[in-house]
Protein backbone atom coordinates (compact mmCIF):
# COMPACT_ATOMS: atom_id res chain seq x y z
CA UNK A 1 0.00 0.00 0.00
CA UNK A 2 1.20 3.56 -0.62
CA UNK A 3 2.42 5.59 2.34
CA UNK A 4 -0.38 7.53 4.02
CA UNK A 5 1.96 10.49 4.39
CA UNK A 6 4.53 11.77 1.88
CA UNK A 7 7.24 14.07 3.21
CA UNK A 8 7.50 16.88 0.68
CA UNK A 9 11.13 17.31 -0.37
CA UNK A 10 12.91 20.55 0.52
CA UNK A 11 14.67 22.35 -2.33
CA UNK A 12 18.37 22.70 -1.54
CA UNK A 13 19.28 25.42 -4.00
CA UNK A 14 17.84 26.96 -7.13
CA UNK A 15 15.61 24.94 -9.43
CA UNK A 16 16.40 25.03 -13.13
CA UNK A 17 14.07 22.70 -15.00
CA UNK A 18 12.25 22.19 -18.26
CA UNK A 19 8.87 20.56 -17.56
CA UNK A 20 6.48 18.79 -19.93
CA UNK A 21 2.93 18.92 -18.57
CA UNK A 22 0.36 16.27 -19.60
CA UNK A 23 -2.80 17.26 -21.45
CA UNK A 24 -5.51 19.45 -20.00
CA UNK A 25 -8.16 17.60 -18.00
CA UNK A 26 -10.77 20.23 -18.85
CA UNK A 27 -10.06 20.02 -22.58
CA UNK A 28 -9.70 16.22 -22.56
CA UNK A 29 -13.11 15.63 -21.01
CA UNK A 30 -14.83 18.21 -23.23
CA UNK A 31 -13.31 16.60 -26.32
CA UNK A 32 -14.34 13.15 -25.10
CA UNK A 33 -17.95 14.34 -24.95
CA UNK A 34 -17.86 16.11 -28.32
CA UNK A 35 -16.20 13.21 -30.14
CA UNK A 36 -18.81 10.89 -28.61
CA UNK A 37 -21.58 13.09 -30.01
CA UNK A 38 -20.16 12.97 -33.54
CA UNK A 39 -21.27 10.51 -36.21
CA UNK A 40 -17.84 9.16 -37.14
CA UNK A 41 -14.81 7.96 -35.13
CA UNK A 42 -12.16 10.50 -34.13
CA UNK A 43 -8.64 10.28 -32.70
CA UNK A 44 -7.57 12.41 -29.72
CA UNK A 45 -3.83 13.12 -29.38
CA UNK A 46 -2.36 14.28 -26.07
CA UNK A 47 -5.41 13.33 -23.99
CA UNK A 48 -4.76 13.26 -20.27
CA UNK A 49 -4.43 9.78 -18.80
CA UNK A 50 -5.80 10.27 -15.29
CA UNK A 51 -8.58 9.07 -13.03
CA UNK A 52 -10.93 11.86 -14.17
CA UNK A 53 -10.47 11.10 -17.87
CA UNK A 54 -10.79 7.36 -17.32
CA UNK A 55 -14.03 7.94 -15.40
CA UNK A 56 -15.33 9.97 -18.35
CA UNK A 57 -14.38 7.21 -20.79
CA UNK A 58 -16.09 4.62 -18.59
CA UNK A 59 -19.22 6.79 -18.33
CA UNK A 60 -19.43 7.25 -22.09
CA UNK A 61 -18.74 3.53 -22.50
CA UNK A 62 -21.71 2.75 -20.27
CA UNK A 63 -23.85 4.77 -22.69
CA UNK A 64 -22.50 2.77 -25.62
CA UNK A 65 -19.42 4.66 -26.81
CA UNK A 66 -15.88 3.34 -26.71
CA UNK A 67 -12.26 4.43 -26.62
CA UNK A 68 -9.25 2.41 -27.70
CA UNK A 69 -5.55 3.15 -27.74
CA UNK A 70 -4.05 3.58 -31.19
CA UNK A 71 -0.43 4.66 -31.70
CA UNK A 72 -0.44 6.61 -28.42
CA UNK A 73 -3.73 8.35 -29.23
CA UNK A 74 -7.30 7.63 -28.19
CA UNK A 75 -9.57 6.34 -30.94
CA UNK A 76 -13.11 7.37 -30.00
CA UNK A 77 -16.20 5.61 -31.35
CA UNK A 78 -19.32 7.78 -30.92
CA UNK A 79 -22.44 7.00 -28.95
CA UNK A 80 -24.82 4.68 -30.83
CA UNK A 81 -28.26 5.67 -29.63
CA UNK A 82 -30.93 7.52 -31.59
CA UNK A 83 -29.98 11.04 -30.71
CA UNK A 84 -32.98 12.86 -32.14
CA UNK A 85 -35.85 11.07 -30.39
CA UNK A 86 -34.95 7.99 -28.36
CA UNK A 87 -37.71 5.50 -27.68
CA UNK A 88 -37.89 5.21 -23.91
CA UNK A 89 -37.77 1.67 -22.55
CA UNK A 90 -38.73 1.44 -18.87
CA UNK A 91 -38.55 -2.35 -18.92
CA UNK A 92 -34.76 -2.25 -18.73
CA UNK A 93 -32.84 -1.83 -15.49
CA UNK A 94 -31.14 1.59 -15.18
CA UNK A 95 -27.54 1.85 -16.27
CA UNK A 96 -25.22 2.93 -13.44
CA UNK A 97 -22.44 5.44 -13.90
CA UNK A 98 -19.88 6.04 -11.15
CA UNK A 99 -18.53 9.59 -11.33
CA UNK A 100 -15.77 9.23 -8.75
CA UNK A 101 -14.97 12.76 -7.64
CA UNK A 102 -14.88 14.14 -11.20
CA UNK A 103 -16.96 17.29 -11.56
CA UNK A 104 -16.89 17.09 -15.35
CA UNK A 105 -18.32 13.56 -15.27
CA UNK A 106 -21.08 14.24 -12.75
CA UNK A 107 -22.10 17.44 -14.60
CA UNK A 108 -21.39 16.71 -18.31
CA UNK A 109 -22.83 13.20 -18.58
CA UNK A 110 -26.36 13.49 -17.06
CA UNK A 111 -27.64 15.62 -19.99
CA UNK A 112 -26.41 12.89 -22.34
CA UNK A 113 -28.62 10.42 -20.45
CA UNK A 114 -31.63 12.23 -21.96
CA UNK A 115 -30.47 10.98 -25.36
CA UNK A 116 -30.68 7.28 -24.50
CA UNK A 117 -33.74 5.10 -24.15
CA UNK A 118 -32.72 3.78 -20.73
CA UNK A 119 -32.78 5.29 -17.29
CA UNK A 120 -29.31 6.11 -15.96
CA UNK A 121 -28.30 6.25 -12.29
CA UNK A 122 -25.39 8.48 -11.30
CA UNK A 123 -23.37 8.03 -8.10
CA UNK A 124 -19.82 8.77 -6.97
CA UNK A 125 -17.25 8.87 -4.20
CA UNK A 126 -18.28 10.10 -0.77
CA UNK A 127 -16.96 13.57 -1.55
CA UNK A 128 -19.04 13.70 -4.72
CA UNK A 129 -22.26 13.13 -2.79
CA UNK A 130 -21.99 16.56 -1.16
CA UNK A 131 -21.15 18.54 -4.31
CA UNK A 132 -23.99 20.77 -5.53
CA UNK A 133 -26.10 19.35 -8.38
CA UNK A 134 -29.48 21.06 -7.87
CA UNK A 135 -29.02 23.58 -10.70
CA UNK A 136 -28.34 20.86 -13.25
CA UNK A 137 -31.14 18.63 -11.97
CA UNK A 138 -33.55 21.55 -12.34
CA UNK A 139 -32.34 22.21 -15.89
CA UNK A 140 -32.84 18.55 -16.85
CA UNK A 141 -36.39 18.68 -15.49
CA UNK A 142 -37.01 21.80 -17.56
CA UNK A 143 -36.01 19.66 -20.55
CA UNK A 144 -38.67 17.09 -19.68
CA UNK A 145 -36.50 14.60 -17.83
CA UNK A 146 -37.67 12.67 -14.80
CA UNK A 147 -34.95 12.93 -12.15
CA UNK A 148 -35.23 10.92 -8.94
CA UNK A 149 -32.83 11.74 -6.11
CA UNK A 150 -32.04 8.73 -3.90
CA UNK A 151 -30.79 10.75 -0.95
CA UNK A 152 -30.93 14.46 -0.27
CA UNK A 153 -32.65 16.43 -3.03
CA UNK A 154 -30.15 18.20 -5.29
CA UNK A 155 -27.25 15.80 -4.78
CA UNK A 156 -25.94 12.49 -6.05
CA UNK A 157 -27.02 9.74 -6.29
CA UNK A 158 -29.93 10.25 -8.68
CA UNK A 159 -31.56 8.55 -11.66
CA UNK A 160 -32.34 10.29 -14.95
CA UNK A 161 -35.10 9.15 -17.31
CA UNK A 162 -35.39 11.22 -20.47
CA UNK A 163 -37.06 11.39 -23.85
CA UNK A 164 -34.49 13.33 -25.80
CA UNK A 165 -33.25 16.88 -25.38
CA UNK A 166 -36.01 19.11 -26.77
CA UNK A 167 -34.12 22.42 -26.63
CA UNK A 168 -35.85 25.74 -26.16
CA UNK A 169 -35.16 27.96 -23.14
CA UNK A 170 -33.60 26.88 -19.85
CA UNK A 171 -33.05 29.09 -16.80
CA UNK A 172 -30.25 28.05 -14.47
CA UNK A 173 -28.41 29.44 -11.47
CA UNK A 174 -24.78 28.62 -12.26
CA UNK A 175 -23.40 30.43 -9.21
CA UNK A 176 -22.19 27.12 -7.81
CA UNK A 177 -20.31 25.93 -10.89
CA UNK A 178 -19.74 26.98 -14.49
CA UNK A 179 -19.85 23.26 -15.33
CA UNK A 180 -23.66 23.38 -15.23
CA UNK A 181 -23.65 25.71 -18.25
CA UNK A 182 -20.94 23.80 -20.12
CA UNK A 183 -22.83 20.52 -19.60
CA UNK A 184 -25.92 21.88 -21.36
CA UNK A 185 -23.91 23.58 -24.10
CA UNK A 186 -22.16 20.33 -25.00
CA UNK A 187 -25.32 18.22 -25.04
CA UNK A 188 -27.15 20.87 -27.08
CA UNK A 189 -25.20 19.71 -30.11
CA UNK A 190 -27.78 16.90 -30.34
CA UNK A 191 -30.86 18.76 -29.12
CA UNK A 192 -34.04 18.65 -31.18
CA UNK A 193 -34.08 22.45 -31.52
CA UNK A 194 -31.81 25.37 -30.55
CA UNK A 195 -31.14 25.62 -26.82
CA UNK A 196 -30.90 28.91 -24.93
CA UNK A 197 -29.50 29.00 -21.39
CA UNK A 198 -30.13 31.97 -19.11
CA UNK A 199 -28.09 32.46 -15.94
CA UNK A 200 -30.28 33.65 -13.08
CA UNK A 201 -27.74 33.82 -10.25
CA UNK A 202 -25.95 36.79 -8.75
CA UNK A 203 -22.47 35.43 -9.52
CA UNK A 204 -20.90 33.51 -12.38
CA UNK A 205 -17.63 31.79 -11.44
CA UNK A 206 -15.00 30.39 -13.80
CA UNK A 207 -16.30 32.13 -16.91
CA UNK A 208 -13.16 31.11 -18.88
CA UNK A 209 -14.28 27.48 -18.61
CA UNK A 210 -17.57 28.35 -20.33
CA UNK A 211 -15.62 30.26 -22.98
CA UNK A 212 -13.49 27.15 -23.44
CA UNK A 213 -16.63 25.11 -24.14
CA UNK A 214 -17.92 27.69 -26.62
CA UNK A 215 -14.56 27.80 -28.39
CA UNK A 216 -14.54 24.02 -28.89
CA UNK A 217 -18.11 24.05 -30.20
CA UNK A 218 -17.21 26.75 -32.72
CA UNK A 219 -14.08 24.83 -33.71
CA UNK A 220 -16.42 21.95 -34.56
CA UNK A 221 -18.61 24.19 -36.74
CA UNK A 222 -21.41 24.49 -34.17
CA UNK A 223 -23.11 27.88 -33.89
CA UNK A 224 -22.67 28.95 -30.25
CA UNK A 225 -23.23 32.40 -28.80
CA UNK A 226 -22.71 34.21 -25.51
CA UNK A 227 -24.66 37.43 -24.98
CA UNK A 228 -24.57 39.75 -22.00
CA UNK A 229 -27.28 42.38 -21.57
CA UNK A 230 -27.55 44.51 -18.45
CA UNK A 231 -25.26 42.10 -16.66
CA UNK A 232 -27.40 39.08 -17.53
CA UNK A 233 -25.65 36.18 -19.26
CA UNK A 234 -27.31 34.09 -21.97
CA UNK A 235 -25.89 31.34 -24.18
CA UNK A 236 -27.40 29.68 -27.23
CA UNK A 237 -26.44 26.66 -29.31
CA UNK A 238 -27.86 25.62 -32.66
CA UNK A 239 -27.76 21.80 -32.95
CA UNK A 240 -25.75 20.30 -35.76
CA UNK A 241 -23.25 17.69 -36.82
CA UNK A 242 -19.89 18.34 -35.12
CA UNK A 243 -17.13 18.66 -37.74
CA UNK A 244 -14.21 17.59 -35.61
CA UNK A 245 -10.55 18.10 -36.38
CA UNK A 246 -8.95 14.71 -36.93
CA UNK A 247 -6.94 14.23 -34.92
CA UNK A 248 -8.04 16.39 -32.03
CA UNK A 249 -4.92 17.71 -30.23
CA UNK A 250 -5.16 18.50 -26.50
CA UNK A 251 -3.13 21.37 -25.03
CA UNK A 252 -0.96 20.89 -21.92
CA UNK A 253 -2.84 21.53 -18.66
CA UNK A 254 -1.75 25.03 -17.64
CA UNK A 255 -3.41 24.84 -14.23
CA UNK A 256 -1.36 21.72 -13.50
CA UNK A 257 1.74 23.68 -14.49
CA UNK A 258 1.11 25.88 -11.45
CA UNK A 259 3.00 23.90 -8.79
CA UNK A 260 6.08 23.60 -11.01
CA UNK A 261 5.99 27.31 -11.83
CA UNK A 262 5.60 28.04 -8.12
CA UNK A 263 8.79 26.08 -7.45
CA UNK A 264 10.75 28.63 -9.49
CA UNK A 265 9.34 31.50 -7.43
CA UNK A 266 9.94 29.78 -4.08
CA UNK A 267 13.56 28.88 -4.81
CA UNK A 268 14.57 31.84 -6.94
CA UNK A 269 15.13 29.51 -9.88
CA UNK A 270 13.74 29.06 -13.36
CA UNK A 271 11.16 26.63 -14.71
CA UNK A 272 10.28 26.44 -18.37
CA UNK A 273 6.93 24.93 -19.35
CA UNK A 274 7.03 23.12 -22.67
CA UNK A 275 4.60 23.96 -25.50
CA UNK A 276 2.63 26.70 -23.74
CA UNK A 277 -0.07 27.67 -26.29
CA UNK A 278 0.11 31.21 -27.64
CA UNK A 279 -3.67 31.52 -27.56
CA UNK A 280 -5.84 29.50 -25.18
CA UNK A 281 -9.04 29.58 -23.17
CA UNK A 282 -7.45 27.76 -20.23
CA UNK A 283 -7.66 29.59 -16.88
CA UNK A 284 -4.06 28.57 -16.16
CA UNK A 285 -2.86 31.07 -18.75
CA UNK A 286 -3.59 33.73 -16.10
CA UNK A 287 -0.46 32.62 -14.24
CA UNK A 288 1.40 34.78 -16.77
CA UNK A 289 -0.50 37.85 -15.54
CA UNK A 290 -0.88 37.07 -11.82
CA UNK A 291 2.52 35.73 -10.81
CA UNK A 292 4.52 38.81 -11.89
CA UNK A 293 2.52 40.64 -9.21
CA UNK A 294 4.21 38.31 -6.71
CA UNK A 295 7.67 38.87 -8.15
CA UNK A 296 7.94 36.46 -11.09
CA UNK A 297 9.60 37.21 -14.40
CA UNK A 298 7.76 35.62 -17.33
CA UNK A 299 9.22 35.23 -20.80
CA UNK A 300 8.13 33.32 -23.91
CA UNK A 301 11.02 31.46 -25.53
CA UNK A 302 9.85 29.86 -28.76
CA UNK A 303 7.02 27.42 -27.98
CA UNK A 304 7.77 27.48 -24.24
CA UNK A 305 7.11 29.94 -21.41
CA UNK A 306 9.78 30.47 -18.77
CA UNK A 307 9.04 31.59 -15.20
CA UNK A 308 11.82 32.90 -12.97
CA UNK A 309 11.84 34.03 -9.35
CA UNK A 310 14.13 35.80 -6.93
CA UNK A 311 13.27 33.66 -3.91
CA UNK A 312 11.38 36.62 -2.41
CA UNK A 313 7.61 36.59 -2.83
CA UNK A 314 5.33 39.62 -2.50
CA UNK A 315 1.82 39.41 -1.10
CA UNK A 316 -1.04 39.98 -3.51
CA UNK A 317 -4.59 41.34 -3.58
CA UNK A 318 -6.38 39.57 -6.40
CA UNK A 319 -9.89 38.58 -7.47
CA UNK A 320 -9.81 34.93 -8.56
CA UNK A 321 -13.51 34.53 -9.39
CA UNK A 322 -12.78 33.68 -13.02
CA UNK A 323 -9.84 31.39 -12.28
CA UNK A 324 -10.66 29.82 -8.93
CA UNK A 325 -8.80 26.59 -9.61
CA UNK A 326 -5.53 28.54 -9.37
CA UNK A 327 -6.29 29.48 -5.76
CA UNK A 328 -4.46 26.62 -3.94
CA UNK A 329 -1.22 27.35 -5.80
CA UNK A 330 -1.45 31.10 -5.18
CA UNK A 331 -2.46 30.55 -1.54
CA UNK A 332 0.61 28.37 -0.98
CA UNK A 333 2.82 31.10 -2.42
CA UNK A 334 1.02 33.69 -0.29
CA UNK A 335 1.90 31.74 2.85
CA UNK A 336 5.58 32.02 1.88
CA UNK A 337 5.43 35.71 0.90
CA UNK A 338 6.90 38.70 2.77
CA UNK A 339 3.58 40.57 3.12
CA UNK A 340 -0.12 39.74 3.50
CA UNK A 341 -2.39 38.61 0.66
CA UNK A 342 -6.11 38.75 -0.01
CA UNK A 343 -7.62 36.21 -2.43
CA UNK A 344 -11.24 37.09 -3.20
CA UNK A 345 -14.09 35.87 -5.40
CA UNK A 346 -13.50 32.26 -4.39
CA UNK A 347 -16.74 31.31 -2.64
CA UNK A 348 -17.58 28.78 -5.36
CA UNK A 349 -14.54 26.73 -4.31
CA UNK A 350 -16.55 25.57 -1.31
CA UNK A 351 -18.33 23.19 -3.70
CA UNK A 352 -15.23 21.69 -5.32
CA UNK A 353 -13.56 18.38 -4.41
CA UNK A 354 -13.66 19.73 -0.87
CA UNK A 355 -14.47 23.12 0.64
CA UNK A 356 -11.17 24.51 -0.61
CA UNK A 357 -11.59 27.87 1.09
CA UNK A 358 -11.94 26.28 4.53
CA UNK A 359 -9.39 23.54 3.85
CA UNK A 360 -6.73 26.08 2.87
CA UNK A 361 -7.52 28.21 5.92
CA UNK A 362 -7.17 25.23 8.26
CA UNK A 363 -3.98 23.80 6.77
CA UNK A 364 -2.14 27.10 6.34
CA UNK A 365 -3.00 28.01 9.92
CA UNK A 366 -1.61 24.68 11.14
CA UNK A 367 1.67 25.52 9.41
CA UNK A 368 1.91 28.87 11.18
CA UNK A 369 0.31 31.43 8.86
CA UNK A 370 -2.41 33.73 10.15
CA UNK A 371 -5.50 33.20 7.98
CA UNK A 372 -8.83 35.00 8.00
CA UNK A 373 -11.57 33.11 6.18
CA UNK A 374 -14.62 34.86 4.72
CA UNK A 375 -17.48 33.48 2.68
CA UNK A 376 -15.67 34.21 -0.57
CA UNK A 377 -12.14 35.26 0.43
CA UNK A 378 -8.98 34.33 2.26
CA UNK A 379 -6.67 36.83 3.92
CA UNK A 380 -3.25 35.25 4.49
CA UNK A 381 -0.58 36.83 6.68
CA UNK A 382 2.69 34.90 6.52
CA UNK A 383 4.41 33.84 9.72
CA UNK A 384 7.19 31.49 10.78
CA UNK A 385 6.11 28.17 9.28
CA UNK A 386 6.77 24.78 10.82
CA UNK A 387 6.36 21.42 9.15
CA UNK A 388 3.31 19.40 10.11
CA UNK A 389 0.83 16.93 8.66
CA UNK A 390 -0.87 18.62 5.70
CA UNK A 391 -4.32 17.16 5.08
CA UNK A 392 -5.51 17.01 1.47
CA UNK A 393 -9.19 16.05 1.89
CA UNK A 394 -8.95 13.85 -1.24
CA UNK A 395 -8.29 17.06 -3.22
CA UNK A 396 -5.47 16.97 -5.75
CA UNK A 397 -4.84 20.72 -5.61
CA UNK A 398 -4.51 20.65 -1.84
CA UNK A 399 -1.82 18.00 -2.25
CA UNK A 400 0.20 20.12 -4.68
CA UNK A 401 -0.19 23.16 -2.41
CA UNK A 402 1.44 21.16 0.38
CA UNK A 403 4.29 20.18 -1.92
CA UNK A 404 4.94 23.85 -2.80
CA UNK A 405 5.24 24.87 0.85
CA UNK A 406 7.43 21.85 1.55
CA UNK A 407 10.05 23.21 -0.84
CA UNK A 408 10.97 25.77 1.84
CA UNK A 409 9.54 24.30 5.06
CA UNK A 410 11.05 21.00 6.26
CA UNK A 411 8.73 18.31 7.57
CA UNK A 412 5.57 19.03 5.58
CA UNK A 413 3.91 15.61 5.46
CA UNK A 414 1.23 15.48 2.77
CA UNK A 415 -1.59 13.02 3.43
CA UNK A 416 -2.40 10.76 0.45
CA UNK A 417 -0.37 12.57 -2.18
CA UNK A 418 -1.71 9.97 -4.64
CA UNK A 419 -4.90 11.99 -4.83
CA UNK A 420 -2.97 13.96 -7.47
CA UNK A 421 -3.67 11.07 -9.86
CA UNK A 422 -7.04 12.73 -10.44
CA UNK A 423 -5.39 15.01 -12.99
CA UNK A 424 -1.61 14.43 -12.77
CA UNK A 425 -0.88 10.70 -12.63
CA UNK A 426 2.84 10.88 -11.84
CA UNK A 427 3.04 14.05 -9.80
CA UNK A 428 5.58 12.69 -7.31
CA UNK A 429 7.83 11.41 -10.09
CA UNK A 430 7.61 14.73 -11.94
CA UNK A 431 8.28 16.69 -8.74
CA UNK A 432 11.32 14.60 -7.89
CA UNK A 433 12.65 14.87 -11.44
CA UNK A 434 12.28 18.64 -11.36
CA UNK A 435 14.22 18.89 -8.11
CA UNK A 436 17.04 16.83 -9.65
CA UNK A 437 16.98 18.91 -12.83
CA UNK A 438 15.61 15.99 -14.85
CA UNK A 439 12.79 15.96 -17.33
CA UNK A 440 9.57 14.28 -16.15
CA UNK A 441 8.08 11.41 -18.08
CA UNK A 442 5.17 12.21 -20.34
CA UNK A 443 1.75 10.71 -19.82
CA UNK A 444 0.79 7.57 -21.69
CA UNK A 445 -2.35 5.57 -22.21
Amino acid sequence: MPDVQWTAPVAHGLIDAHVSIPGSKSLTNRWLVLTSLASTPTDIVGALASRDSRLMIEALGALGGSAATKDGALAISPLPFSLANPERDDSLEPLEIHCGLAGTVMRFVPPLALLTSRAVTFTGDGGALVRPMAALIDALRQQGAEVTCHGEEGFLPFTVRGNGLPGGAVSIDASGSSQFVSALLLAAVRAQSPLTIRHTGAHLPSLPHIEMTLALLRECGIEARHDVENGCHEWSVTPGEPRLPDPVVVEPDLSNAGPFIAAALVTGGTVSIENWPEHTTQPGDEFRRILPLMGAKVERIGPDVEFSGTGTLRGINVDLAAVGELTPTIAALAALANSPSRLSGIGHLRGHETDRVHALAVELTKLGASVSEGEDFLEITPGPLTGTVFETYEDHRMATAGAIIGLRVPGVRVVNVQTTSKTLPDFVGMWTSMLHLGNPAGNTW
